[in-house]
């Protein structure tokens, strides 16, 4: 039984065909597709097509070679005021706007000051009277020392009693006194007048010194208060500052401020002058730190005044480890130290042109940074980083995407 069972046991050679078949078939495809890729690779071979890196030639300022920090500020005025009156009143006339400059002690704007004026007048009144009284009162002092004199003769020589002399002595006294009375009105009345003048004087309000005017915070109508607690009061009529002391702060992380010290020349560069680096030089270390930000404020200042610079421009400032020479104020043209091949014949790089490798000699300088300053290129040029060995001028090359 047991042997006629064995003998019905039967291996399916249908299924090790299919099998057979599609494991070949695989292995054709991946043949097929290594092929391909052997074939294409030698096409670009044979085509001469090298893949390489690109980079430009730039220019580059000699003072990045010696920088020890760079951060980002803005620029302010050393000398910046809002006006204000002292008084409170009604704005009448303004005679500036922004972008005005005015001088020192002139005068920007005015409030209603009528009766300020009347009182004035009236002050300067009353000390004209005074005045006056006083010449009076001196008068009578002089006819009551002539009478005093004359009755002092005549009681000497018994021509008058001794109660007639003592009243000329009394009225002497009396009109000393008035005199002296008189005098004090003529103060109190200068006082007055003076008074009055400063008075109607703060509704002039005048430029403390020559500036220009920033901003314009009010117009005529508006309520003036030196404190603008009232309603709809405004408290500055305009803002000016000093374009004379103008000067970048920046902050400094507490972990560098150990970099920069003060007199420390540094180079300044504006974003509305991209082109421009302005020299300039530590001003001032404010010895307090802000501990929300973990940074000190310095402030660097303009070592030359250019016209076009404005408060709160934006400022990148480069902290010098020395001051710059001669002639390295103006940018060179550098390329990366990579795209530099040397050999016997000297140094050249491969500029990149219609798709091929453009070999160009170059003269080295000095290097700065991880670039070299060359000469014979242009700024702006593509060039070929870490040419590939062997890589011969006017061979097609592909830029690889980055």
């Amino acid at each position: 039984m047991a042997q006629e069972e064995i003998s019905k046991l039967r291996l399916d050679k249908t299924e090790r065909k299919k099998y057979g078949r599609r494991s070949k078939k695989w292995l054709y495809r991946g043949a097929f597709i290594l092929a391909a890729v052997i074939v294409l690779y030698l096409v670009m071979k044979a085509a001469g097509v090298e893949e390489v890196r690109s980079g430009t030639v730039s220019l580059t300022y000699p003072s990045q070679a010696i920088t020890a920090l760079n951060v980002s500020g803005y620029v302010v005025a050393e000398r910046k005021a809002a006006l204000a009156s002292k008084t409170t009143g009604r704005l009448v006339w303004l005679g500036v706007e922004e972008g005005s400059r005015v001088e020192k002690g002139q005068v920007v704007a005015r409030l209603e000051n009528e009766d300020l004026s009347a009182a004035l007048a009236q002050t300067e009144a009353g000390l004209r009277a005074s005045q006056e009284n006083l010449q009076a009162t001196m008068a009578e002092l002089d006819d009551a020392k002539a009478d005093f004199n004359r009755k002092k003769t005549l009681l000497d020589r018994g021509f008058i009693t001794k109660s007639a002399f003592d009243q000329a002595e009394a009225r002497l006294k009396k009109a000393e006194a008035g005199v002296k009375a008189a005098r004090a009105q003529v103060n109190a009345g200068r006082a007055a007048a003076r008074g009055a003048e400063a008075s109607l004087d703060y509704t002039f309000i005048r430029a403390p010194f020559s500036a220009v005017v920033l901003t314009k915070n009010a117009d005529i109508g508006d309520i003036l208060s030196p404190l603008g607690a009232a309603a709809n009061a405004k408290a500055a009529v305009v803002t000016i500052a000093d374009l004379e002391t103008l000067q970048v702060e920046v902050d400094v992380a507490e972990s560098n401020i150990s970099k920069v010290k003060k007199g420390m020349p540094a180079e300044i560069q504006l974003d509305a002058f991209p082109d421009k680096r302005f020299p300039g030089k530590v001003h001032m270390i404010v010895p307090t730190a802000d501990r929300t930000k973990a940074s000190v404020l310095v402030k660097v200042r303009f070592e030359e005044k250019t016209p076009g610079i404005l408060p709160d421009m934006s400022a990148k400032v480069a902290f010098l480890t020395r001051e710059l020479a001669d002639g390295e104020d103006a940018p060179v043209t550098t390329v990366p130290a990579t795209a530099i091949v040397t050999g016997s014949e000297g140094s050249h790089v491969f500029l990149i042109e219609d798709g091929r490798a453009k070999r160009t000699a170059v003269k080295t300088g000095k290097k700065l940074g991880e670039s070299v300053e060359v000469e014979g290129l242009k700024d702006g040029q593509p060039i070929v980083l870490d040419p590939p060995e062997g890589l011969q001028d006017g061979r097609k090359i592909k830029v690889l995407e980055e």
